[in-house]
């Protein structure tokens, strides 16, 4: 097509579409802003110099008319912004040292949990590795199973305390929930 052919056949479809598009609009914001919005959406498809290549030039501008919804609504949200007033005495950071404090703490009671869930046998081979500083063997001698067993029961505490300080790092909705639950009945929950 030659220009001018382009530029009548553009009008056409303006004269065309052109209502339709302002109900468009005139239905999502409403009728203050839809002229501007209508009068916007043409504007890049004529500039986008692609109206002459297009099958349905229509449905190109139903798509233009909503990418231009879109992009209004996330420029809206970026110019909105969040805006907090801050107070010093309460929202000043924490010292690292008090941090860390409330970090072990946490990470205590965990630990405490968990290992009060272990099995007794389990929980006993635990402190005697780790309070005692006994090897293996000398567990398994002291209690008379087999070493295997030593091992298969710190590898069972070691387990329960890797998933009890894995429920620190990434606390699930299930934990809080449970959390809660056991908080309300005043019972300790079993880690898992």
């Amino acid at each position: 097509m030659t220009p001018s052919e382009t530029n009548t056949a553009f009008q056409q479809f303006y004269r065309a579409e052109h209502g339709r598009l302002l109900r468009y609009f005139r239905k999502k914001v409403g009728p203050d802003e839809a002229p501007d919005l209508a009068q916007e959406v043409f504007m890049r498809l004529l500039r986008s110099g692609v109206f002459d290549q297009l099958e349905t030039p229509s449905s190109y501008l139903m798509r233009c008319a909503r990418n231009l919804l879109i992009d209004r609504a996330r420029r809206k949200i970026r110019e909105q912004g969040i805006s907090c007033a801050f107070e010093d005495g309460r929202d000043a950071p924490l010292p690292p040292e008090q941090a860390w404090r409330i970090e072990e703490a946490d990470a205590r009671r965990v630990y405490r949990k968990a290992f009060l869930a272990m099995p007794r046998r389990t929980r006993r081979i635990f402190l005697m590795h780790r309070l005692t500083d006994k090897t293996y063997r000398e567990i398994a001698e002291e209690l008379g199973i087999p070493y295997k067993s030593v091992v298969h029961h710190m590898m069972r505490a070691l387990a329960r305390c890797r998933r009890a300080m894995a429920s620190i790092n990434a606390p699930s909705r299930s934990a809080a929930a449970n959390a809660a639950k056991s908080s309300r009945s005043g019972l300790p929950s079993a880690v898992p």
